[in-house]
Parts: C-alpha cells; sequence; structure tokens
C-alpha cells in the first residue's frame, strides 16, 4: 500500500493473512472467526457472524428478520447474490389494508404495527447460503450463538441505549415482552444477557433445516401471534417462503468495478450515483470542501428519486435496470447539477435505521458480504411466544398506492434498505473490497462516502470509515442534511448558501443517523487484508 493509505484515523486498520471478519460486535466477529479457523469458508464464517448478532445485538438484528448476501468465489473470480427477503402475507391487500382504517404504513404506530410483519426470511437465506456457498453445515456454524445465548453476554452502552429506546415499544406490542427484556426493562451496560429461548430456536433449526423454523414451534408461535394481533402472516405463507438467487447488477468507477443487490434492494442507488460521480474528477477535489459535498449531496438525491420510483419486488413489475444504470441516464443526471445551487432540496429518503453488517474474507480469497436486520431496531416488537426474538417490520417499505411499482399486493417482497456491497479490479475481477455501512436509507448514501473514500481518496478501509459524512432525509419542506462533526463551520454556511439545509449532528445521534459500516480490502499482489470497522459503534475488525 502507498503513502496514501497513511491518514489521519480514529484507530488504525488491522492486518492478517488467513481470514478476516469484521462486524458490529467483537463477540460475534469471534464467532465467524473461530469458524475459519476450524477450516470453514467466508460463507460459513458470515451465518456463524449473524447468528451471534442476534444473540448481541437483538435491538438491529434476528432471524424474525432478513438478510442479503453477496458471495465472491476467488476461484472462478464471479460473484453471486442471495436474496433472504420475505414477502406480504398472501391475503394481505391495500383493500384489506383500507377497510381496517390504514391509508399509509407512515400513519402512527402502522409502520411498527403487526401489519407491517411480512415472512422472515433469515432462517432459509443462513441455510441456503451454506447449501450454496459454504463447506459447513447448520449445525456446525449455529454451534457459537447456541453457546452465546446460553452461557450470557455483557450488554454494551451502545446496544444498552437503542434496547432502551425500544422498551415502550417491546411492552406494548405483544404479551411476550418479558422474553426480551431484564426485570421489566432493557438491560443495562454491563448487564449479563441469556436468550434460552433463542438458544432453543437455533438448535431446532441446527438440527431440522428451514423446515424446522418455518413448519415447527417457531412458525406456530408466529402464527399464533399474528393471527391474535390481527395481521396477516399464515402457515401458508410461511411453508412457501424460498429464498433466490438472482443476477447481481454492477457498475464500473474508475478502475473498479461496483456489485449490488439488484431489486428489491435499494443497491441501485448507490451505482445510479456513482455512475454520475465517475465523470467528475474527484480525486482533485478536497475531501471536506463545499465544492464535493454538494455535488455528492445532489447526485445522491437524484439517484434516490430514481430508486424511489423504481425500486420494487421484479416479479411484480418490470424495472428498467439497463436504463437506470447506463451512460446516458448519468449524463441526463448530470446535466441537471447545479454547481451554485441545490437542485432537488425536497429530493430525500425517510428517517429509518438499524441492520447489521458483516464482512468476511477467508485465506483463499472467498469473501462474503452479509446483511440482517429487523428494520426499525426491533421490528415490530413483536415475540413470538417462548422464541425469544422480534418480527420485522419491513412491510412498512410498501406503498399504499395502486398505481405506483412499490404497491403492496399478496406474496410481494417490498422495497429493502440493507444492501451488502463487494469492489472488484475492473480488469480481473479479482476481490478488492467486501463493504458494507448500515442505517436504513443512509445506507447507499454510506456506500458511496465510503467507496469514493477508499478509491478516489486513496484512505485505507478504517479512515474510509471514520471520515466524517453527511446522511440526507426527507423532512419538509427541504431534505435535511446532517452533518457530522469534523466538516467546518464555513462549510456548512456555504452549503446553505447553496440551498442546503444543514444541521450539525454530533454526540449519540450520529448512532441512528449514519450507521456503522465494515470494510476488508485485500491486496491483490501480496493476499494481505487490510480491515476496518465503524469507530460510530461497538465493532471489530479480527483476523488470525
Amino acid at each position: 500500500m502507498d503513502e496514501h493509505w497513511i491518514f489521519e484515523s480514529r484507530r488504525s486498520p488491522v492486518l492478517g493473512m488467513h481470514g478476516m471478519v469484521a462486524t458490529s460486535h467483537p463477540l460475534a466477529a469471534k464467532a465467524g472467526l473461530d469458524i475459519l479457523e476450524k477450516g470453514g469458508n467466508a460463507a460459513d464464517a458470515a451465518i456463524a457472524t449473524a447468528a451471534a448478532l442476534n444473540v448481541v445485538e437483538p435491538t438491529s438484528t434476528g432471524i424474525g428478520g432478513d438478510c442479503f448476501a453477496l458471495y465472491y468465489d476467488a476461484k472462478n473470480q464471479e460473484v453471486y447474490a442471495l436474496n433472504g427477503s420475505g414477502r406480504s402475507g398472501s391475503k394481505q391487500t391495500i383493500k384489506s389494508m383500507r377497510d381496517l382504517g390504514i391509508n399509509s404504513f407512515q400513519d402512527g404506530n402502522i409502520a411498527t404495527s403487526v401489519h407491517a410483519v411480512t415472512v422472515p426470511g433469515a432462517a432459509m437465506g443462513w441455510f441456503d447460503t451454506l447449501e450454496h456457498f459454504g463447506q459447513m453445515k447448520l449445525n456446525d456454524v449455529l454451534r457459537p450463538a447456541i453457546q452465546l445465548a446460553e452461557e450470557g453476554i455483557p450488554i454494551t452502552p451502545v446496544i444498552s441505549k437503542h434496547w432502551n429506546d425500544s422498551t415502550e415499544l417491546l411492552k406494548s406490542a405483544s404479551p411476550n415482552s418479558n422474553e426480551l427484556l431484564l426485570n421489566n426493562s432493557a438491560p443495562l451496560a454491563g448487564d449479563i444477557w441469556k436468550n434460552p429461548n433463542l438458544a432453543r430456536v437455533f438448535r431446532e433449526l441446527a438440527e431440522g433445516g428451514p423446515e424446522a423454523f418455518y413448519k415447527g414451534s417457531s412458525g406456530k408461535a408466529i402464527v399464533q401471534i399474528v393471527e391474535d394481533l390481527g395481521g396477516h402472516i399464515t402457515s401458508v405463507d410461511l411453508a412457501n417462503h424460498v429464498s433466490t438467487f438472482d443476477k447481481p447488477i454492477s457498475t464500473q468507477y474508475r478502475d473498479y468495478r461496483i456489485w449490488e443487490h439488484p431489486p428489491n434492494g435499494q443497491g441501485i442507488v448507490a451505482l445510479i450515483a456513482l455512475k454520475v460521480l465517475e465523470q467528475f474528477e474527484i480525486g482533485k477535489m478536497q475531501r471536506r470542501d463545499p465544492n464535493l459535498l454538494h455535488l455528492l449531496i445532489d447526485t445522491i438525491r437524484l439517484a434516490f428519486r430514481d430508486g424511489l420510483n423504481h425500486v420494487a419486488d421484479p416479479s411484480f413489475v418490470d424495472i428498467p435496470v439497463d436504463w437506470l444504470l447506463s451512460t446516458e441516464h448519468a449524463l441526463d443526471l448530470k446535466s441537471l447539477l447545479d454547481s451554485s445551487h441545490s437542485v432537488a432540496p425536497n429530493e430525500g429518503p425517510e428517517k429509518t435505521s438499524d441492520t447489521v453488517y458483516l464482512s468476511v474474507v477467508d485465506g483463499n480469497g472467498n469473501a462474503c458480504s452479509f446483511i440482517n436486520s429487523n428494520y426499525s431496531g426491533f421490528g415490530t416488537g413483536i415475540i413470538p411466544k417462548g422464541c425469544g426474538f422480534t418480527l420485522q417490520n419491513r412491510g412498512s417499505g410498501f406503498s399504499l398506492h395502486e398505481t405506483h411499482p412499490n404497491s403492496l399486493e399478496p406474496s410481494k417482497r417490498p422495497y429493502h434498505t440493507i444492501i451488502p456491497a463487494l469492489i472488484t479490479h475492473a480488469d480481473t475481477n479479482e476481490l478488492f473490497a467486501s463493504i458494507g455501512v448500515m442505517g436504513g436509507y443512509h445506507q447507499p448514501q454510506g456506500h458511496v462516502q465510503t467507496m469514493i473514500n477508499l478509491i478516489d481518496f486513496g484512505m485505507n478501509p478504517q479512515a474510509a470509515l471514520d471520515e466524517p459524512r453527511f446522511s440526507i432525509y426527507r423532512e419538509p419542506p427541504w431534505g435535511v442534511v446532517s452533518i457530522e462533526d469534523g466538516i467546518s463551520d464555513n462549510t456548512l454556511l456555504e452549503l446553505t448558501r447553496r440551498g442546503h439545509r444543514v444541521e450539525r449532528s454530533t454526540g449519540a445521534s450520529r448512532l441512528g443517523l449514519f450507521g456503522r459500516g465494515q470494510i476488508i480490502v485485500r491486496d491483490r499482489e501480496t493476499g494481505v487484508l487490510w480491515g476496518g470497522s465503524d469507530g460510530r459503534g461497538d465493532g471489530a475488525a479480527i483476523t488470525w
């Protein structure tokens, strides 16, 4: 690595050769590393890590949610995509929602109600990831998570805060809140948390596979609680669930190829933005300069406009992916940009957060970029009796406008925020980086900013994550741009002059706004792995 990889950062990158795991909790990273040390590959370690995160960070993820994976096979230098997202109930329609007086998933508490529950895709996604890309059995890779759940883990300050913020949701969502509370309260930092119910669910899944989850005691408990609360997921919906293996989408940026999941994921938003930004000499600009930030903010806004208009379940609608990623469309978007004033102050996504992302690269150069989520924190907060996990609220990603591509329909996947990414060298398709940034609609924004840091500014993975970021959210009449400490007041004033509505984000508010990211870069000459984990949370990149 050259001198540009030395950068003012909060901590140094982690370097190793035989394998590396980076995620938002050290105990989960260790679970994945243990699998690598036992001979597992990147996919095996990814599932071990994802399951462990369900134990140590239930505030963001779980087997009651969804997952996505991008897998890089070093032998044939190919990228594969697994979509582990669930679908709406087979009898759930816009009419059925309106009959209940529901006209939007953004109304009141509807976004985290039983009506937002979709089929949890994680259990099947874990199994299918192993079956298609792994070398070990589910029984082996779930063992570390089961041990953590049974023996207990200490709760970190960050997770305790998120847990406390969701206490009232858990208490009101279902009669089983005691399963995820300690003495009717959120665990405090340093408290020991055990989850024997989740350990049992994992044992059943490990021994019986996904059928044991979807048709066994967990599935029955899911159906029962959803039925009791007036929801829409049935035993038939669970039994019919399948993952899909989709062709990943990509675009070239400089000397690299950026890989994302196709819709129903929002990875295309990042690719649209990068396709536009490739036409500018980003590396000659100053990283925290208002000219660059203005360009990035408006480009991402325009990319989100495309995403919010088009991203949906491709089984139901035709999505013009090729056109959206075309040079012609990028030039059209570029023509809308104005260096002196914001061209799209009203454009921006809703403010949501909470997900876990993990990155694994093994000693052979295989990589698994993996993401798992409940959507909003604990999701709905609804706990199936005796299961120790909550059900996601991913259905709140649907539109209740009939003509929208992402409109609610039976057995349909919603617009999905969670997006893993990979970067390869464009000339050979050798692995360059496994990368992801968490946090709802911040994810494409985080992808673009960290990828530019890596590629245009030559930062090492830790520095790329530590660099201050912005995050755009919708708040009429303008889209608010939250900007982290480290970017000067003069820059904020200049952005305001150009028509952006900016706000300074500092302290604990940064946790929800800017997500947390993980990056592992592989040196193509030496095979040395460079890892970074976001300092905005508890994460760690560990190696051997």
